[in-house]
């Protein structure tokens, strides 16, 4: 009993070394953790190529090499196309706050009795222009830092360049690592910490995988839909704004229906198009609710959308940069861990403690009363097993 309890304190103790080292050397660590997850996310493709004969150097190579090559064709076309819908969108912001203040904020203090007010175009532009000067000088106050700051640049472009290094070096090695890591655990634990590790895995990739496929899918699904189908001049745009904060349920959809239906009223001015925009997420809904989530994230990852948010929020407060990247790693293993703890207090004396009743049987002078323990059965309410 003593060694054990020595051994928790000593893994104690070793989380927040880990802890205090992530926190004091987070801008130094940064490129390695994104590098780490990007050769997390491509190892099982890379073993997918291992598994059809192919070297793992060479295996690596291939992977590398298309990454890169992917990378550069999205440089290529997908940027200077966003830049246009960006313009685009730009365009379009007077005649949104026009329809905004004309059409829309009237009908709310209508309807709610409410006293709304909206200033026109012309009258912000005004604001504008009357503060021009600040904001030339604010402009110009952080064009000096940035000159001043050139050693910044210059680190910050460092650590850039050496994510895909880290990257090449880390998927290559990737098992190399894990194998020294299994090699180092103790004895004692070995066996629990290889299983809660393969469930934190399987809970990591299930939702880190699973949810990029989701959000790539419905992106291109509504962007297709909204450009093609309803003819919206900033429909690209609004399709990969929904998919890409598709990962909170229904937040995507909300956000890319209120857009869409504004951008419809703008340029349509009718109810039609506002028809076609809402059938358009509306089969985006049912389709990520009954084929993508079920078939590409699956059941088992055991991530509530606000768990992922909190452990990113906390993550970023407490780490920076760093700690986003860290933050699902770290909240796949803490539900491993509490789902562990569960599953421990469940088979507690604690917890069965509650399940046992005496029944005592009368004694007499010669003979003592008899104390038989005997389990409680589940009632149909507690919905036990």
């Amino acid at each position: 009993m003593t060694s054990q309890v020595a051994l928790r304190w000593q893994m104690l103790v070793l989380v927040l070394v880990i802890a205090g080292v992530l926190w004091l050397l987070a801008p130094v660590l940064t490129p390695f953790a994104a590098a780490a997850m990007f050769a997390y996310l491509f190892d099982p493709l890379t073993n997918w190529l291992q598994r059809h004969r192919i070297g793992r150097s060479l295996a690596v190579t291939i992977v590398f090499l298309g990454l890169n090559l992917l990378l550069i064709i999205v440089l290529l076309l997908l940027l200077p196309y966003l830049q246009r819908q960006i313009a685009a969108f730009f365009a379009h912001l007077p005649q949104w706050i026009d329809w905004f203040r004309d059409v829309a904020v009237p009908w709310l203090n209508d309807k709610f009795k409410l006293e709304l007010e909206l200033p026109d175009t012309g009258q912000l532009a005004g604001i504008v222009q009357e503060h021009w000067k600040e904001a030339g000088g604010a402009a110009a106050s952080v064009v000096s830092q940035v000159s001043k700051s050139g050693i910044a640049v210059i680190g910050w472009v460092t650590r850039l360049i050496v994510v895909p290094v880290a990257f090449f070096y880390l998927l290559r090695d990737w098992h190399v690592i894990i194998a020294h890591i299994h090699d180092l655990l103790p004895r004692s634990v070995e066996p629990t910490v290889v299983r809660l590790a393969r469930e934190s895995d399987d809970t990591l990739s299930g939702f880190v995988r699973g949810q990029l496929s989701v959000m790539i899918v419905l992106g291109t699904l509504y962007a297709i839909s909204l450009s093609v189908v309803v003819r919206l001049d900033v429909g690209p745009l609004i399709g990969i704004i929904a998919g890409l904060i598709s990962f909170v349920p229904y937040l995507g959809s909300v956000t890319g229906v209120l857009m869409g239906v504004i951008a419809a009223l703008v340029q349509y001015h009718d109810g039609l198009h506002v028809i076609m925009v809402l059938a358009v997420f509306v089969i985006g809904n049912l389709l990520e609710g009954y084929v993508l989530v079920p078939r590409l994230v699956g059941e088992k990852i055991g991530l509530h959308p606000l768990a992922v948010i909190f452990a990113i929020l906390v993550g970023g407060e407490l780490f920076g940069f760093l700690g986003v990247l860290l933050a699902l790693p770290i909240a796949s293993v803490v539900m491993v861990l509490l789902r562990y703890a569960h599953e421990r207090y469940r088979g507690s004396g604690l917890y069965r403690s509650g399940r046992e009743s005496a029944i005592v049987m009368p004694g007499t002078a010669q003979e003592p009363a008899v104390v038989t323990l005997v389990e409680k059965p589940d009632s149909p309410a507690s919905g036990g097993a």
